[in-house]
């Protein structure tokens, strides 16, 4: 059946229990086997229908499908078996056990025979086994318990436990819609129709003359509608974190299905849970031998009882959701890169590659030789390179120490980008790993690790608990996970030989590890302590790689036996199997082969001097491709995240990139910057640019200045970072036009909207939030009050979500509250508001000098006050992992660690001398970092908050340490923005270290107000007290628009402002990177966008060290009608 057909089926059961056609809709679900009604089934069996439940369950399963439903049968029919002769009734328990209970005496004869024995005692209490069976009642709650876990468990349940979200009514609001459009074709359509049948498609009769069409309503029936399906968790168990559905999860599967031989009979016979396969007894604290009991149903241990509940990801009870078919885009040979662009030649034996995974040019790629090189394969030309050297040899274990002084040769293993390419990292054949920071087509030491005794085999980057690591592999047999600060987390033994690699995952909620080792062993791992979850051999037993496809459907791996011969195969998940074995290898190999996957659609292998192809879904090769010939046996390859390129090694040191039509079109692009690319800081420096000189006025650096981030201001590194030797000057004036800021000085130049209700000279904006939702905007004003905006759901605003380009509402309930805050004897003058908001926006927290409130977003009630002063909040940040948990800043320059749960101060972190004034956690570091008016940042410790370290912000000479200092932590939770009225700076939190400072200037000269990262950390947005707000490229904080006063305020205002009217708070919209909201100092709050046309605002500035620019200033500026020219280059 296709899905819509199962999804209209769907709608008829929704429709069927809003008409109260109980018994119909319990029909269908079983007739149609699409949606297991786990109430329904919970209802039959605590009445004891027995017929009526295994009937059911028939549409489901039969009894001897698996070992799950031969235990949920067993278990039902023990049951129906007990109570009968509970009651006395020996004949209908020999009819049960004959016609019902004789079907298991196949898999346990002694039992069965047990069973038969019951019959001949009194009560069957008197065997000691049952002597714990209480009342019927008791007995069948207790048994349902562990036929939830079955079902959950069983692999024919999955996907049909968990109905859609539908909205009401939906059948009857298709069939609405469909009559509307048949009125719509009316020749001649008549206003109120009257619809009599759906039988045949309506038509209006022809009346004297047309009218315009209105809509078509079907009747509302007489009775009532109730809501759609119940969420099915909620009658589940256990509490959510672990009722959800086992079946959901792939591994679990692999758990299940571990070992062929695991025993039916005692899955079938007993009455405990599952049995753990033979092979994982090992690993596991303790064996655990199921009894062949009658006993009540209980679990084995508190172990297996453990390992249960981490194999099954946890669902939010609250959101029922429903897995979509995946839809196969149409794609052909065409679509695949065959093309060689051209040859880039690195110098040395390439080992690894790896296309950055948001920048689809640009390449970074490993040797032999251990040097690290990045590439910008658009321009053919090298950025960084980093050749290989111990960062400090001290720091190293004595045995790597000692190792390292006999040999000297070190290459590189593995490279490899994190998720959002704000990281690489690197596997060296020895001990080590480095990781870089990436920054501006830059590559900034950030750590390195001695990770492992032995070759480091394999690096990857994963997201535990939604905590950025970094997970490697060795030749000591061990899987190592590590944070960013180079703490390890993990350490997984098991594995018997070396392991070869490894590939993190996530499926649902849950986070696992694939392992390979050279004697051809696959393991997965948790993240925790328990050992494997899984021991398989990989075909050929040897070396073996495994890869998700791109939307993590589909699990491959492809490797090289002893032998020489090379498979390529996919894995069916849910049964730990191989589901295809690729053909196509030609002969015998002397290494290991090495694949990769594009687009959910294409295998690429490399072998035998050639790249071969192969779709997904067919085991015959495809295509193959010499690439134009020069590649060796075994070439190494990598498609971009686009797959529109590929990357390959060649036989003499180099890399061939292959590319489809999309491709050639990208490099193209790439290949014509809107600057000089390759031109020396100094050249730079001394050109002259049309319109304006340019002065470089970078600080002096000494060269034998430390190997770490340096301090770089206003955009400019102050040190010559290019390797490559510079370019002719006069060759510039056959390049493209230099870079110009884009200067936003009229309405028409960007989009704005004014939130309605907002304007009151008395009141400023103290703090202004975007909802986490992205659909409204939360003002707190200088007077306590807070207000809310909200957009709706329109055919002008289809999405809901916040823009300039429709007014939204202002919100308020019915009940007409006002989210007010304790302002009692309080000088609103002198008060410093502040505000937070949880993040699932159901609570807003906030306090304007008087005691901290907490309202209910919905319906603006204070639901409790605390921390009455003094000393008063002046900031407020919910702790990210514990919504419970408050970061309060003081007036009195403490920060008091809250737990609203208990009302009770659990910390008070001393350090700051004057007033907090900022606060921002970071996961990945585990620390807290906080700011003061004393223009000074402190790092605390999130487990101890204990004080870790505190060091001041630089001021300008003879400036007094004052004023509100801003701190927020980019997406990487390692960078940290800092913005204070004299300055914005970028450091590197794990070493509180600057690495970028700009300073007001030129037209952005008065000081800074407020300033926030974009949502996705790439822009910064700044508020200046002359009215002008300012966009940076966060890598580089280099200016790239500037939008003037006069864009977005009133005339009538522009004329009578003498620095009055100015903005004191900026928001960035949490999904949308472009879209920014301010708050001013007359009260209003606006959303500020750049036009459709342009979709972003203004282009990236060059590099400081390429482009003719210093200083950050522009050769000249330009209105946004420059966008247009600029519109056609592509950046990075």
């Amino acid at each position: 059946m296709s899905s819509l057909s199962r999804e209209l089926v769907f709608l008829i059961l929704q429709f069927l229990e809003e008409e109260k056609f109980k018994e119909s809709v319990h029909k269908l679900e079983q007739e149609s086997g699409f949606f297991f009604n786990m109430k329904y089934f919970e209802e039959k069996v605590h009445a004891g229908e027995w017929d009526e439940v295994e009937k059911y369950l028939s549409g489901f399963t039969k009894v001897d499908d698996n070992r799950y439903s031969m235990k949920i049968f067993f278990e039902i029919r023990k049951q129906k078996y007990l109570e009968a002769l509970d009651r006395q009734d020996k004949a209908k328990a020999v009819e049960i056990l004959v016609n019902d209970l004789k079907v298991f005496s196949t898999f346990n004869e002694d039992l069965y025979k047990e069973i038969t024995q019951l019959l001949t005692l009194s009560n069957f209490r008197e065997n000691e086994q049952l002597s714990k069976y209480g009342d019927t009642k008791t007995a069948r709650s207790i048994m349902l318990i562990e036929l939830k876990k079955l079902i959950e468990a069983n692999p024919l349940f999955r996907e049909k436990l968990v109905f859609p979200t539908l909205k009401s009514s939906r059948l009857r609001t298709l069939i609405n819609q469909s009559l509307n459009w048949q009125h719509q074709l009316c020749k001649n359509p008549r206003p109120n129709p009257d619809i009599k049948t759906l039988f045949i498609d309506h038509t209006c009769t022809p009346p004297n003359g047309a009218l315009a069409p209105t809509p078509v309503n079907i009747p509302t029936a007489a009775v009532a509608k109730p809501a759609a399906y119940p969420s099915l968790g909620a009658h589940g168990p256990f509490p959510p974190t672990a009722a959800a559905a086992a079946n959901a999860n792939a591994l679990a599967g692999w758990m299940v299905n571990a070992a062929t031989s695991s025993s039916v009979q005692a899955a079938v016979v007993t009455a405990s849970s599952l049995p753990v396969p033979p092979n994982q007894v090992s690993i596991l604290k303790r064996p655990i031998t199921p009894p062949a009991t009658l006993g009540m149903i209980e679990y084995q241990n508190a172990d297996h009882e453990q390992l249960m509940k981490r194999l099954r990801p946890a669902q939010s009870v609250e959101e029922v959701t429903y897995p979509t078919v995946r839809q196969q885009a149409s794609l052909s040979l065409d679509d695949l890169p065959r093309t060689v662009a051209f040859t880039l030649h690195q110098g040395s034996a390439v080992t690894s590659i790896d296309f950055h995974p948001s920048h689809h040019t640009l390449l970074l790629v490993g040797c032999s030789s251990g040097e690290i090189t990045l590439w910008e394969a658009g321009i053919r030309e090298k950025l960084v390179s980093k050749p290989f050297k111990i960062w400090d040899i001290q720091a190293c274990t004595l045995a790597f120490q000692a190792s390292a002084a006999k040999d000297a040769q070190f290459s590189v293993n593995q490279v490899t980008w994190s998720p959002d390419g704000t990281f690489c990292g690197a596997a060296f054949s020895k001990h080590l790993i480095h990781l870089y920071a990436y920054a501006g087509n830059d590559l900034r030491q950030h750590l390195e690790i001695d990770a492992h005794v032995g070759g480091v085999n394999d690096i990857a980057f994963a997201h535990p608990n939604k905590q950025l690591c970094v997970v490697t592999c060795g030749d000591d047999k061990m899987i190592k996970v590590w944070d960013l600060t180079g703490r390890k987390l993990f350490n997984f033994e098991g594995h018997e030989a070396a392991v070869y690699s490894i590939c993190p995952h996530q499926k649902e909620n849950i986070q696992f590890i694939f392992s390979t080792a050279v004697d051809g062993k696959i393991k997965a791992w948790l993240y925790d302590n328990m050992g494997s979850r899984v021991d398989y051999d990989a075909p050929g037993h040897w070396c073996t790689t495994m890869l998700y496809s791109a939307d993590g459907s589909r699990l491959f791996s492809c490797g090289t036996g002893k032998d020489g011969d090379s498979h390529l195969v996919e894995w069916n998940e849910s049964e730990g199997a191989i589901k295809r074995t690729y053909s196509g290898f030609r002969k015998k190999l002397n290494g290991v082969v090495q694949f990769d996957t594009t687009q959910n659609h294409f295998l690429a292998v490399g072998e035998d001097s050639q790249i071969k192809f192969w779709d997904m879904d067919n085991i015959n090769i495809l295509t193959s491709t010499d690439a134009d010939g020069g590649l060796p046996s075994l070439p190494r390859l990598r498609f971009n995240k686009e797959g529109n390129l590929l990357a390959v090694t060649t036989a003499d040191n180099g890399i061939k990139i292959l590319a489809n039509a999309s491709g050639m079109r990208s490099l193209r692009a790439v290949e014509a910057p809107p600057f000089e690319a390759l031109r020396s800081p100094l050249e730079a420096a001394a050109m002259k640019v049309s319109g304006s000189s340019v002065a470089n006025v970078a600080p002096k650096v000494e060269r034998n200045s430390p190997v770490r981030p340096s301090p770089i201001l206003n955009g400019v590194d102050s040190m010559a970072r290019s390797m490559e030797k510079p370019r002719v000057l006069d060759d510039v004036n056959d390049k493209v036009k230099p870079w110009q800021l884009t200067e936003i000085v009229d309405p028409v130049q960007c989009r704005m909207v004014t939130m309605p209700d907002s304007t009151d000279a008395a009141i400023k904006v103290a703090r202004l939030l975007y909802t986490n939702s992205g659909v409204g905007i939360l003002a707190l004003g200088s007077n306590g009050i807070q207000k809310l905006w909200k957009w709706v759901r329109n055919e002008q605003n289809p999405t809901g979500k916040a823009t300039a380009s429709v007014t939204p509402q202002h919100w308020q309930p019915n009940s007409g509250l006002l989210m007010t805050n304790d302002v009692s004897g309080v000088n609103l003058e002198e008060a410093v508001p502040c505000i937070a908001l949880s993040k699932n926006d159901s609570y807003v927290m906030s306090a304007a000098g008087g005691k901290v409130s907490l309202f209910n977003m919905m319906t603006f009630k204070m639901m409790t006050t605390f921390m009455p002063p003094p000393p008063t909040s002046t900031f407020l940040a919910f702790h990210p992992q514990d919504n419970n948990i408050i970061a309060i800043g003081m007036q009195d320059s403490t920060i008091h660690i809250y737990n609203v749960r208990v009302d009770e101060v659990k910390s008070k972190l001393k350090g700051h001398q004057k007033r907090i004034t900022g606060l921002a956690f970071s996961t990945t570091l585990n620390i807290l970092v906080s700011s003061g008016a004393d223009a000074h940042l402190y790092i605390w410790s999130i487990d101890t908050w204990e004080k870790r370290k505190s060091v001041p912000i630089q001021l300008p000479a003879g400036k007094a340490p004052s004023g509100d200092t801003r701190v927020q932590f980019h997406t990487d939770q390692i960078r940290l923005l800092v913005a204070h009225e004299t300055q914005l700076a970028i450091y590197d939190a794990s070493k509180m270290e600057r690495i970028r400072q700009w300073v007001p200037q030129d037209a952005l000269s008065a000081p800074i107000s407020c300033a926030s990262y974009s949502c996705n950390s790439q822009l910064v947005f700044a508020t200046f007290c002359d009215g002008n707000i300012g966009i940076f490229d966060a890598d580089t904080l280099r200016l790239r628009c500037r939008v003037a006063p006069s864009a977005y305020l009133p005339q009538s205002i522009l004329n009578g402002n003498q620095g009055g009217v100015y903005p004191v708070v900026v928001a960035a919209h949490p999904q949308e990177v472009n879209q920014l909201a301010v708050g001013l100092t007359d009260g209003s709050v606006k959303v500020i966008e750049p036009t459709e046309y342009d979709g972003k605002w203004g282009v990236s500035p060059p590099p400081a060290d390429n482009a003719g620019v210093s200083n950050g200033r522009p050769g000249s500026s330009s209105n946004a009608s420059n966008h247009a020219a600029a519109a056609d280059q592509v950046q990075r």
